[in-house]
């Protein structure tokens, strides 16, 4: 609804128009939302809720894909991509791996996967958290003498536990100066009226409208919209969110996915990492 799909929530947060970019018109997209807890998405253990994590993600979405495409056979032999960003950077290719896994041990081809894409995805922590703040610095959101003492004082190896004085107090200085921007997109206005308006704002493709969150869960919140998308079956006791949902706990979580991203090329699968 804020990024690739066919449409886009207007102001007053019940109607829609139409996403010039969306990637639909490319190609036939399956969305999905997990893992089970987020969205719409849920369990009937409650456990699940606690004890979830990048293994147990990888593995349900490979049976739904799996009893999706034995319900819609005419999808079987088409070219399959799977794409994501943010955490996605793990969700992604821990699917494509069981994938491969299951198609060269049962010597046969379950799912055709082509590639990966992966936007603004996390990867690998260690040079994730330090490539954040190589970018403020050269953005000029922080100071040159931030990210020097950064990199001199702090550890970014997954396995710190804790860090020395100087750098919680560079890190300090990055939070005091990070907070009033969007740290995901650095040149967009922030949001200050995320209220609903009686009739829609007058949109377009060419204009940002930073309030789009509230809309959005407005619009997914409305019963109306639930029965429509035959979602909320179970009547959740929690809002649909954008981020956030019944989970609780995450027992695995790797520090690195690069292996598998290396082991893909063996495969000669595609992937495009992009920012």
């Amino acid at each position: 609804m804020q990024e690739l799909g066919p449409f886009r929530i207007n102001s007053d947060g019940k109607t829609l128009y139409k996403n010039q970019f969306s990637w639909n018109r490319a190609a036939n997209i399956l969305f999905v939302e997990s893992p089970a807890g987020v969205g719409f998405s849920y369990s009937n253990k409650s456990s699940d809720y606690e004890t979830g994590g990048d293994k147990s993600t990888a593995a349900d979405n490979y049976v739904f894909l799996l009893n999706w495409l034995e319900r819609f056979p005419e999808y079987k032999n088409r070219e399959f991509y799977i794409a994501g960003e943010s955490y996605a950077g793990h969700y992604v290719p821990q699917l494509a791996q069981t994938i491969v896994y299951y198609n060269l041990k049962l010597n046969k081809t379950l799912i055709n996967l082509k590639g990966i894409l992966i936007g603004n995805p996390t990867i690998n922590d260690e040079t994730d958290l330090k490539g954040m703040f190589d970018y403020f610095g050269s953005h000029a959101i922080i100071s040159d003498e931030t990210v020097f003492a950064i990199c001199k004082y702090c550890n970014f190896s997954p396995n710190a536990v804790t860090q020395s004085d100087k750098c919680i107090e560079a890190a300090e200085d990055v939070g005091y100066n990070t907070q009033a921007i969007d740290v995901y997109n650095i040149y967009a206005p922030l949001c200050f009226d995320g209220n609903l308006t009686k009739n829609p704002k007058k949109t377009s493709w060419r204009n940002f409208d930073p309030c789009s969150d509230f809309y959005t869960h407005a619009y997914m919140n409305r019963q109306d919209v639930q029965e429509a998308l035959h979602a909320n079956v179970t009547k959740l006791g929690h809002d649909w969110e954008a981020c956030g949902g019944a989970l609780i706990g995450w027992i695995d979580s790797s520090s690195t996915v690069l292996p598998i991203l290396k082991e893909f090329a063996k495969y000669k699968l595609r992937v495009w990492i992009f920012r």
